[in-house]
């Protein structure tokens, strides 16, 4: 098997080093837009080839330390594959990997406590359609209610299935949880699930009647947002690795 000679104590494939890259810059941008919070909230991705393996922030760095190298392998169970240079987050784990467990094609998963998304949530009637961005997650979002730090085998059943066949779902109280069949469709859902976010909120601070579409235009621009039902972010992605090239291209070690 070929190996990259950036990682001098592993043999890591072409394929994995590529997704550890894209892995690392999804990252660095959620620090660069301050969706991070300090330490916690993690973005999981599966290993190429490797069914049951999958790749995370190490426990005690900060987004913005986040690289191809020190992102650790891990099993479903959150237990380290290969040598424990890095320790994880294993209670953080176990939203993705029962995420993962439960959807072959959510080969990313993030979740964040990103601020609009948990203000949000918390309101009783959740995302309303208020925005363009919003359409795209019509009829399209799951919503779980909070049950405590501590995910326990029982809560982890009713999350798959809040979840459903969603692309997104709000933690309510908590945060907010995308599934992207690429890193690049995971990150452009979550940028998009928060603007959505903002713009509602922003939009409630006016204290003013709201108007919304009707749902049949909503389904309407929701099918055409959906396009062809690629994946997401294929156009986008190589655009956000220039801004972060520009910035600091330490991501890729």
């Amino acid at each position: 098997m070929a190996t990259n000679n950036q990682d001098p104590q592993h043999s890591i494939s072409p394929a994995e080093w590529q997704v550890r890259k894209d892995l690392a810059a999804c990252y660095r941008l959620c620090a660069i837009n301050g969706w991070d919070d300090v330490i916690y909230t993690h973005i999981s991705a599966a290993v190429p080839n490797e069914p049951g393996h999958f790749l995370l922030n190490p426990f005690g760095y900060r987004f913005d330390e986040v690289c191809a190298s020190n992102l650790v392998k891990i099993d479903l169970q959150g237990r380290i594959i290969g040598d424990a240079t890095y320790r994880v987050n294993v209670t953080g784990f176990a939203i993705h990997g029962a995420v993962h467990a439960a959807k072959a094609d959510a080969h990313c998963v993030m979740h964040l406590h990103n601020t609009s998304a948990i203000a949000v949530g918390a309101q009783t009637d959740g995302l309303l359609p208020l925005s363009q961005h919003a359409l795209r997650f019509y009829e399209q979002c799951g919503y779980h209610d909070y049950e405590g730090l501590a995910l326990t085998p029982t809560e982890q059943t009713r999350v798959i299935s809040n979840l459903g066949d969603f692309p997104a779902m709000f933690l309510r109280n908590h945060g907010s949880l995308v599934c992207g069949r690429t890193i690049a469709e995971a990150y452009v859902l979550m940028d998009t699930l928060t603007k959505a976010c903002d713009i509602q909120l922003k939009a409630q601070s006016g204290n003013t009647q709201l108007t919304m579409p009707s749902a049949e235009i909503c389904r309407k621009t929701r099918d055409q947002l959906l396009g062809d039902g690629s994946p997401e972010g294929e156009l986008e992605w190589p655009a956000l690795l220039r801004k972060l090239d520009a910035l600091d291209p330490s991501y890729q070690t």
